[in-house]
């Protein structure tokens, strides 16, 4: 088979996107081979988190002992809206096809590969994140796929009520004191009366005309 993909490419150089359809063709023709031996599993079935938090969703799948696989192809996506989360093409993470809702917030563990394990971070989640994540992996000895649902709801942003404070109750001194400052109050009140009463009478008996008419009656009792 690689001999004949070989030939249909002669004469030209393969970009990357051709090998890669060439390798998972040769995978596909060579998987009913070794069916039942390599299996995808998901580690957890539902994942639900808040939006602006983080998730990791993780998979397994079959690897041979002490060996790493020599081909490895990964594809994860949003499968109801078609959009790639993550591609890995022969150890090689491709941005290229990653779909802009995702750029710069999924990070895969590359040390855990090697383990039969995909587990891709999340951050920053968004309620669009919400859906069903399938992941498919294609290796030389054999290929699978499993799904896992996340639901990510949205933070409720409104500002709790505050409860109503209750003042503190005043102390009967405080109220004694305050009793006292009344008649303080008023007392000063009917002192200030009673001053400018005084005031106005003696302005009144002291003014010009009663000054003179008092002069005049003087005179008049000396003269007699």
């Amino acid at each position: 088979m690689e001999m004949q993909l070989a030939t249909l490419g002669a004469g030209r150089v393969s970009s990357p996107q051709e090998k890669m359809i060439s390798w998972i063709l040769l995978l596909v023709l060579l998987s009913p081979c070794v069916r039942g031996v390599f299996v995808v599993n998901v580690s957890q079935v539902y994942y639900q988190a808040e939006e602006k938090d983080n998730v990791t969703l993780e998979w397994t799948f079959t690897t041979k002992p002490n060996s790493a696989p020599r081909v490895l192809y990964v594809v994860c996506s949003l499968r109801s809206e078609h959009k790639v989360l993550y591609h890995l093409h022969e150890g090689v993470e491709v941005s290229d096809t990653q779909d802009e809702q995702f750029s710069g917030r999924v990070r895969c563990e590359r040390g855990v590969l090697r383990e039969g394990r995909i587990r891709l971070r999340m951050s920053t989640l968004r309620t669009n994140d919400s859906g069903m994540y399938l992941c498919r992996v294609w290796t030389d000895y054999g290929r699978g796929s499993e799904g896992c649902r996340l639901n990510v709801t949205a933070v409720d942003e409104s500002e709790p009520q505050r409860p109503t404070e209750t003042p503190p109750p005043r102390s009967r001194r405080n109220i004694g004191l305050y009793i006292a400052l009344g008649f303080v109050v008023t007392g000063a009140a009917a002192v200030t009366s009673d001053l400018l009463v005084l005031c106005s009478v003696l302005r009144s008996n002291f003014s010009p005309g009663f000054i003179k008419s008092a002069k005049k009656d003087e005179d008049i009792n000396v003269n007699q």
